[in-house]
């Protein structure tokens, strides 16, 4: 019930003087207490309220907001092994207290990344790092990029205005959006598959006059930068997307909530918004950019909404879903940049041509991240059901060292030992029925020197660190798993596998959302795949 009263002040004042943006603005500003307190009185609420969301983000928490360097903690760049040195070069040009963390910020192609000014880079030296601090210039993120079939997320726009002109082809007929759409079987890119099409129809079979479309952009799987790629080098995919979403179920606002790990997405997005504006082609439907404030968890559809209404971003109980109670308990079509990214080209050139590539159950093509082992790491479009094996050695290159396995998907994605490859086809299916996850398609390989043991410890203190709170298995079911890990590392402790176990599914079927509830899958196919290397710290089962 408080959190439904707190929802309603906090829609009185709309998106443009959102409560969470004063939230951040004040936290970065170091503002005095009595400024939060006013900020309190001007949104009728508590000011715990406001206390209870500035603690929670990466950016917003006393002991992380404002540093000069926020050095990249995501996975690819810590199997990497590139962290640790470049912290150490850092120091030589700031003071300690001056380095903050960031989660992925989206140079797993590169690792060595960081933050500064604004900005993301990646650097191999103390040379390059003193060039970065002297000159502060933008260095390009450069990644290989390639299409194994008909480009649809990987094409040039030759014409901007004839690209938007293609909603006046729909306006007056948004069923044939719907029916378009479910033709070409077009799932949710952001992991979970599900069908697109429905959302839509669920929205606009709602009578609310105020609905709302949102593009959840906070790309937090380590090792993906998929949504990146989209939102800095094909934006207008990505707003066409949620601008003809819009005029099919009613909603004349699209909200982008981006990851603040992601500067440059952002002024680039920015930038496209503006340029719609300029020339006229998105009639009174607006956009909206929210930047997010550094957690995982806000990548959870309820938890990014109650971001943006300026609550903690805890995750909500389902149902009521998005469709029927969403932003600011509006109905609202939620769903990710990749997803949003594809819609143009099935309208253009119908459902069927869409649901023609790929496989039956996996139609399309997906976006593949490769990092940093991969001979040519990059971004790859990729069509659904074209072999593993394939990907990794044509398009990747194969590897520039030995590895023992990948994790596909992010950290709730299955891990994947090398000789598995050769059994795998990119689609959901395939990887589903293995035991395994498509979620982002993003692939972090795992070298041979790595140990598992460090990976799973590495696994279980992401999910500590980034729950929410609001459930206990996540919440204390992963601090205790990633305690277990570290004892058996540093002391003469066995893990008792019966426990583990039995932590593990109280994991999986206690926790409510797919953050607890997913990280059981990659430590399973760890201990399934790589048991002559953990045996030695459990007990028997």
């Amino acid at each position: 019930m408080a959190n439904k009263n707190i929802r309603s002040l906090s829609f009185r004042k709309g998106l443009d003087d959102n409560l969470f943006e004063n939230i951040a603005d004040l936290s970065h500003k170091k503002a005095p207490k009595e400024e939060f307190q006013e900020l309190a009185k001007k949104f009728l609420i508590d000011d715990s309220v406001i206390a209870g969301t500035a603690s929670f983000y990466d950016f917003t928490r006393e002991e992380n907001r404002n540093k000069k360097i926020h050095v990249c903690n995501g996975t690819a760049c810590i199997v990497a092994n590139t962290q640790k040195n470049l912290h150490k070069n850092l120091i030589n040009n700031f003071e300690n207290s001056e380095i903050g963390h960031a989660a992925c910020v989206g140079r797993c192609h590169s690792n060595n990344a960081f933050m500064f000014d604004d900005k993301t880079y990646s650097a191999l030296n103390e040379e390059e790092i003193s060039n970065i601090i002297n000159n502060k210039k933008t260095q390009k993120n450069k990644y290989f990029i390639g299409c194994n079939t008909t480009p649809i997320l990987t094409s040039k726009i030759e014409d901007l205005q004839e690209f938007y002109a293609l909603a006046e082809k729909f306006k007056e007929n948004p069923q044939q959006v719907i029916k378009d759409l479910k033709t070409s079987n077009l799932r949710g890119r952001g992991g979970a598959g599900f069908p697109f099409w429905f959302k839509l129809d669920a929205v606009i079979k709602e009578s609310n006059p105020q609905k709302y479309i949102v593009c959840n952009a906070d790309e937090g799987d380590p090792g993906a930068y998929s949504d990146m790629y989209l939102m800095e080098h094909q934006p207008h995919k990505v707003l066409f997307g949620m601008y003809i979403s819009g005029l099919t179920v009613g909603a004349n606002t699209g909200v982008l909530y981006i990851r603040g790990e992601y500067p440059d997405s952002i002024r680039i997005i920015k930038n496209a918004i503006e340029d719609l504006k300029e020339k006229k082609l998105i009639g009174d439907f607006k956009f909206k950019i929210i930047r997010g404030q550094g957690s995982y968890v806000c990548g959870e559809e309820t938890a990014l909404l109650n971001s943006i209404e300026g609550l903690r971003p805890e995750v909500r109980v389902r149902p009521p879903y998005p469709a029927q109670y969403g932003l600011y308990v509006k109905p609202t079509v939620l769903s990710n940049v990749e997803t949003f990214a594809n819609i143009h080209w099935i309208l253009e050139n119908g459902g069927e041509a869409f649901a023609n590539l790929g496989t039956k159950q996996s139609s399309g093509t997906k976006l593949v991240s490769l990092d940093s082992f991969f001979n040519t790491p990059g971004m790859y479009e990729i069509e659904m059901g074209t072999d593993l094996q394939t990907v990794f050695y044509e398009y990747g290159g194969g590897f520039k060292s030995e590895i023992k396995g990948f994790q596909i998907g992010g950290p709730l994605g299955g891990i994947v030992p090398i000789h598995k490859i050769s059994d795998l086809t990119l689609d959901f299916e395939s990887l589903n029925s293995n035991g395994f996850l498509l979620g982002h398609a993003s692939v972090v390989s795992i070298p041979s020197n790595f140990p598992i043991i460090q990976f799973l410890e590495h696994l279980m203190e992401f999910t500590a660190d980034e729950s929410c709170g609001k459930c206990y298995p996540c919440r204390i079911g992963s601090f205790r798993g990633m305690e277990m890990l570290q004892k058996a590392q540093t002391e003469n402790y066995k893990i008792d596998r019966q426990l583990f176990d039995d932590l593990l599914e109280t994991l999986e079927i206690g926790s409510l959302c797919a953050l607890g509830g997913g990280v059981p899958l990659p430590i399973k196919n760890a201990l399934q795949y790589f048991e002559d290397e953990l045996k030695q710290y459990f007990t028997s089962n």
